[in-house]
């Protein structure tokens, strides 16, 4: 009782060789202090990108809502100008029941009424002239602010693929370091 167990037999077996070391140097810190310099400005371009890509949303958005009031205006005006034909097209036939029914009222209501209707005419004569040449200038200013907003999503396209293609060339750069540090280190391992 109380008595130790027996010690295990140890055998001995001689050390190995010590390794060669071999002195390799490593760029760890500077790479990883570049790495960080990247990561960093392909941040900051990333926030460029989508304060662009978000402008660039609100003035399309924008423009869908300018163009969909044109529309209307442009619906508007075209009911306004048939109801004004039609009214034109009733105010003659009007004048001319009118006419037949106050021919005889004598030769001084037909002159006025005739004299009314001359002037009516050119009215609407120069109406119609100056409506044309409104819609006319519209147009061509719509136009222009269409082929500059054409000009600057064109830019703004062109830009995000620029940056994202510098993306992926520092993404497949930051793979390649990646791969090649634990080739390195496995290789590393290996040799001790």
């Amino acid at each position: 009782m109380g008595g130790r167990p027996p010690a295990p037999r140890v055998e001995y077996i001689p050390a190995p060789p010590p390794p060669v070391t071999v002195s390799t140097p490593t760029q760890s810190l500077q790479t990883q202090t570049e790495l960080a310099k990247l990561t960093g400005e392909q941040t900051r371009l990333n926030m460029e990108t989508g304060a662009d890509l978000d402008r660039i949303n609100e003035e399309f958005y924008t423009g869908q809502d300018l163009r969909r009031y044109r529309a209307r205006g442009a619906e508007e005006r075209l009911l306004s100008e048939t109801r004004g034909e039609q009214e034109r097209a009733t105010i003659g036939t009007t004048g001319a029941e009118t006419r037949e029914t106050r021919r005889t009222e004598g030769t001084e209501t037909r002159a006025t009424r005739a004299t009314e209707g001359a002037q009516t005419r050119l009215t609407r004569e120069t109406e119609g002239a100056q409506t044309r040449q409104t819609r006319e200038t519209e147009g061509t200013q719509e136009r222009l602010t269409t082929q500059t907003r054409g000009q600057e999503q064109r830019a703004g396209i062109r830009e995000s693929g620029s940056e994202t293609r510098r993306t992926a060339l520092q993404q497949e750069a930051f793979r390649r370091y990646k791969e090649n540090r634990d080739f390195q280190q496995s290789r590393d391992a290996y040799k001790s």
